[in-house]
């Protein structure tokens, strides 16, 4: 009885029948991918509400300034967190395609993560100062290697397990359930007061322990074995996979729209000091609590959305979120213009916009790449997209100088005029779910 519920509740979430057509999963994975679908669902679940217990561009930004830590430090956490991710693959691929499961390559960096975020919980229980700030960064250095892991491998275990029409349902429930999680966790910190920093260490040291549970749950997965693919050095790999860049125009075009839109990800904390500037006294949401309560908003709200309509249509999703993303940041400026930008729903909803547009983002184009790669090239158009979005980050850190020179106006109408662009390339991708 309950088996028939849980296939039940499977087919209500996918709006599928039994036998869809063009699964691009085996007969056996079908068997299993009721359970599987749960299973990505509850791991991806914890996995998210611990990236937003930690969000190195909130939380440990803010936990780094309450601790002391030199104010140097603050401007090496979101580029470690997200070009740590993202980096290395190009050069781990190799290895982890050489693995007949790789959910057990996902399973152990996400142990990983939890151990590296319960030492930033200790680290910040027990350091003040610059102990403290390199403490942590060297823990968040750790998580971001980890990641980095389970980055490479989690679409190739995606795409074995579950069918083609429903990927995106899977990590669009996921970030649902992350993102309720989390919204309440930016309302206490909204209201914590003098507790907000007994309330963040004990968030990370939660966050450690949800990923040692999505390791273990992750673990469980019933995955088939893949085909081992012979070694080759990180170099000649290097060379493979540019050549895959090479000749094919659509992940050129994918990898292009989706450095476009790194403006979704690297914005924030720009539109965040241009109200401070505009009125450094208010301070609706509690300091802490407005970025969190914004972004987890728009994964509650969003993330089932994107990701039913991205197994629709990804391609129709990164259109989509480059405009959106395109309208919150031109918004911003008009509203800093007219001196509208500190009113009641002024700053906070054009975050809340552009966070739709984040969550979006990431559903669009990990959907995007899963359906347009085949079984034999997934792992490959992973690292190779990501290492060169790994890259774009690091460069993004120069808008930092950007914003020294030109103001803070410049960088936020520059990454508006990226989102619009992203927009308009997306417009010559593929439609990937209807091949």
């Amino acid at each position: 009885m309950a088996e028939d519920k849980k296939k039940a509740v499977f087919r209500l979430l996918t709006s599928t029948s039994e036998t869809p057509g063009n699964l691009d999963i085996s007969d056996t994975a079908r068997t299993h991918e009721p359970d599987n679908f749960f299973r990505h669902v509850t791991s991806l679940s914890a996995s998210k509400i611990a990236d937003g217990l930690i969000d190195p561009k909130l939380v440990l930004s803010w936990l780094l300034t309450t601790l002391g830590a030199p104010a140097g430090l603050l401007g090496l956490l979101v580029p470690i967190r997200e070009a740590g991710a993202l980096f290395p693959q190009m050069f781990t691929a190799g290895a982890l395609q050489r693995l007949k499961r790789r959910k057990w390559a996902w399973a152990g960096g996400a142990l990983v993560e939890g151990l590296a975020a319960i030492a930033m919980g200790l680290a910040a229980l027990v350091l003040t100062g610059a102990a403290a700030g390199w403490a942590i960064l060297a823990a968040l250095a750790v998580l971001a290697l980890a990641r980095s892991v389970c980055s490479v491998t989690y679409k190739d275990v995606l795409g074995k397990t579950i069918a083609k029409s429903r990927r995106g349902t899977a990590t669009g429930a996921a970030g649902t359930v992350g993102g309720g999680a989390v919204l309440t966790y930016g309302v206490l910190l909204a209201f914590a007061g003098e507790s907000r920093l007994t309330l963040v260490t004990g968030g990370l040291v939660l966050a450690g322990l949800l990923w040692i549970a999505a390791a273990v749950v992750f673990a469980s997965l019933a995955e088939e074995a893949s085909e081992p693919e012979t070694g080759s050095s990180p170099v000649r790999r290097l060379k493979e996979d540019f050549g895959l860049l090479a000749r094919d125009a659509q992940l050129r075009r994918f990898i292009l729209v989706r450095a476009l839109l790194t403006s979704t990800a690297l914005a924030p904390p720009f539109m965040v000091a241009l109200g401070t500037e505009a009125d450094a006294a208010r301070n609706m949401f509690g300091g802490l609590g407005l970025l969190v309560v914004a972004s987890a908003g728009a994964g509650l709200l969003s993330s089932y959305v994107w990701g039913r309509l991205a197994d629709r249509s990804s391609r129709k999703v990164l259109i989509l979120t480059g405009l959106a993303g395109a309208l919150s940041l031109f918004g911003t400026l008009g509203l800093n213009a007219a001196g509208l930008l500190t009113a009641t729903i002024g700053l906070p909803a054009m975050i809340f916009i552009l966070m739709i547009a984040y969550q979006g983002v990431r559903l669009g184009r990990s959907t995007h790449l899963v359906d347009m790669a085949t079984a034999e090239t997934r792992a490959a158009y992973t690292a190779l997209s990501n290492t060169i979005i790994g890259t774009v980050l690091i460069l993004g850190g120069g808008f930092s100088l950007v914003a020294s020179f030109a103001g803070l106006t410049a960088v936020i109408a520059i990454l508006g005029a990226m989102s619009a662009v992203a927009a308009l390339f997306a417009l010559g991708l593929k439609e990937v779910q209807s091949g």
